[in-house]
């Protein structure tokens, strides 16, 4: 069983940088693709990014290209999403999530990261 855990959250002004990362444990990751999602009050889940099982092939939401990038440590069983730029629309809680290679569903899921950006 695959237990995901997010940290790196915090409460930061419009325009700067936070790194999030997401370390796995149970089972290596390294054949997953591993996505970030956020979730702001009131609002549904999102989808913020993913990268591929080798982190050859990524995708990124249409509100967070160009800012945020998302990488994978597959020796260290860890994925990060770099966030640059941060607006106070950011403002989520921030989940990360793994599916195994041919999944369409996450079954996977931490239990979040607070990211707050105050203008």
């Amino acid at each position: 069983q695959v237990q995901l855990v997010e940290s790196g959250g915090g409460l930061v002004q419009a325009g700067a940088s936070l790194r999030l990362s997401c370390a796995a444990s149970g089972s290596t990751v390294s054949s997953y693709t591993m996505g970030w999602f956020r979730q702001a009050p009131g609002k549904e889940r999102e989808f913020v990014a993913r990268i591929s099982w080798s982190g050859g092939n990524t995708h990124a939401a249409d509100s967070v290209k160009g800012r945020f990038i998302i990488s994978r440590d597959n020796a260290k069983n860890t994925v990060y999403l770099q966030m640059n730029s941060l607006k106070p629309e950011d403002t989520a809680i921030y989940y990360c999530a793994g599916r195994k290679i041919g999944a369409v569903e996450y079954p996977y899921w931490g239990q979040g990261t607070q990211v707050t950006v105050s203008s």
